[in-house]
């Protein structure tokens, strides 16, 4: 396989500039990560701590494997809105005794690990990915339930979590709940949906009424112990299938149930001992310029992500501003699409249509590196079929049955973002750096033709354009574009799984492409109609 050979020159003002746009962005992304691991903030922290308790991650660390990586989900969910970065929840990927698993653990410390509109999407999400990856799901149990202010946008949408719990146990794929604290009203259903529940002693509360509502609606007097203590359902209901003593002997528990599930991958395991890259990752900083007006070259990425910067390139040639290829990471064989100056062109999305179409005839994932302004516009580019040749490849796209894995690496506009299969296109698992954008087009073409359009209305009214009233709209409109297309603003709302450092993009890749290994991958043999 050819090896990419790289022309960054790391001496250069440019090299040096692009790196301090891209150092201000990764720490403003890790101060809101520490926002995030912060929780409910030191004063409940402490009051969690006091009370005889773990925090999520310490309960998170203990139930991993020693030093194994582990792959959080959607860090930042709700952030910008009035809930607690993170959504109150915890989702990732990890290691446990062997197995990759999704792990969905609630944030006791921030409201009381209540759930709001960000932690339900937060967690259907993470479920998706636990179904759509084969991959066993161990949930860390302490929440007060629903967040009642927002009970209308919870309570018909929360029911999927259930289905989802069931739906997994029905394929066969195992679940878990470890359950320390409140487990209450509709909560209660997480451990008795689950295939396997470790209640702990003095902690757990796993009822559908507590002491007040039993009260109102029975009469009858009952603590929390009679109603829905670890003993009382470990003896008495069964709902209970294991009597945890502390909160470190459920872990045990869970440890222990992860190595009798008699887990194993469906996918083929990748090549041992993949070569690194010949280039440093850490130069990526230098490479991406600091608007997403300019282009750069993705194979200065691909040089310093994929095993030994090996590059099988395929129409080299043709259709040049889309790159694509065949390479491997961590060992495991992949196909790459990756956006080169920006625009799709009709070459570029026959190119995309028959590559995405080869991967499939042989069972290889696909990695979209998204850097697009979407599909050409103009008189030449309509006459020449470019809504059937961007319909050809959003075609490919939709019916290809091979995992995708997709990074928007700087922008992602238009139906750039569908034909590079972006959310709506369900790639296994799809993340952004820290400066990328996306939006329906560029904040200045947005306002640009919002303007356009205010003209051509006046004129066509025969009434005065006025142009300070425009000028004040148009920067407005601006403002507020930039806003919504803001890399934090779009994983608040969980249109990615999150947001990372792109020095760790082989990394990520290598950990999703062993994740989504544990399913089969297999591609499809049959397409849709293609209009020629």
């Amino acid at each position: 396989m050819a090896v990419l050979r790289s022309s960054l020159d790391t001496t250069t003002e440019e090299y040096a500039q692009n790196r301090k746009v891209q150092e201000a962005a990764i720490a403003a992304l890790d101060e809101q990560l520490e926002a995030t691991i912060a929780g409910g903030g030191a004063k409940y922290m402490q009051r969690h701590r006091d009370r005889g308790k773990l925090p999520v991650r310490e309960r998170l660390e203990l139930l991993l494997d020693p030093d194994s990586p582990f792959l959080e989900l959607s860090p930042l969910a709700a952030w910008g809105t009035g809930f607690t970065v993170g959504a109150s929840i915890l989702t990732g990927i990890g290691v446990v005794s062997g197995v990759e698993c999704v792990v969905i653990g609630h944030e006791p410390t921030a409201r009381g690990g209540a759930m709001n509109p960000y932690s339900l999407r937060k967690t259907l999400r993470a479920l998706e990915i636990a179904r759509l990856n084969r991959l066993p799901v161990i949930n860390l149990v302490e929440s007060g339930g629903a967040d009642l202010p927002t009970q209308a946008e919870l309570f018909v949408p929360a029911g999927r979590i259930f289905h989802e719990l069931t739906e997994l146990s029905g394929l066969g794929i195992p679940t878990v709940a470890l359950v320390f604290g409140n487990s209450t009203a509709g909560g209660a259903y997480v451990p008795g949906m689950c295939d396997y529940a470790v209640l702990v002693d003095r902690g757990a509360k796993v009822f559908l009424g507590g002491p007040p509502l039993v009260k109102m609606a029975t009469g009858e007097e009952a603590d929390d112990e009679a109603l829905g203590g670890a003993e009382m359902h470990s003896r008495v209901s069964g709902l209970s299938d294991y009597f945890a003593v502390d909160e470190h002997d459920a872990i045990r528990i869970g440890r222990e149930i992860m190595t009798r599930v008699n887990w194993r991958k469906l996918g083929p395991a990748p090549a041992m001992d993949p070569a690194a890259p010949l280039y440093d990752p850490d130069e990526i900083l230098g490479i991406l310029p600091p608007g997403s007006k300019v282009p750069f070259d993705p194979r200065e990425i691909l040089a310093r992500t994929v095993d030994g910067s090996e590059f099988d390139e395929y129409k080299p040639l043709y259709g040049t501003s889309l790159v694509t290829g065949w390479a491997r990471i961590h060992g495991y064989p992949v196909g790459v699409l990756a956006n080169h100056r920006g625009v799709l062109f009709s070459e570029e999305a026959k190119k995309a249509s028959e590559f995405i179409m080869l991967a499939n005839q042989t069972d290889t994932p696909l990695i979209f590196l998204q850097n697009t302004t979407g599909y050409m516009v103009g008189a030449e580019y309509e006459q020449g079929g470019i809504i059937k040749d961007g319909a050809k490849m959003i075609n490919a796209v939709t019916n290809s049955t091979v995992p995708h894995l997709t990074i928007n690496m700087a922008s992602s506009f238009g139906a750039g973002n569908y034909g590079m299969s972006g959310r709506a296109y369900d790639p296994r698992l799809m993340f952004a750096w820290p400066s990328a954008k996306l939006a329906v087009m560029g904040a200045a073409q947005l306002a640009g033709v919002m303007s356009i359009v205010g003209k051509s209305s006046a004129e066509a009214q025969g009434k005065p354009f006025d142009d300070e009233a425009d000028a004040k709209r148009t920067e407005a409109i601006e403002a507020q574009i930039e806003e919504e297309s803001h890399a934090f603003y779009i994983t608040a709302r969980l249109y990615d799984d999150g947001i990372i450092d792109p020095r760790d993009t082989r990394t990520v890749l290598g950990m999703s492409l062993s994740a989504v290994h544990n399913q089969t991958v297999q591609g499809r043999r049959g397409y849709g109609v293609f209009r020629m």
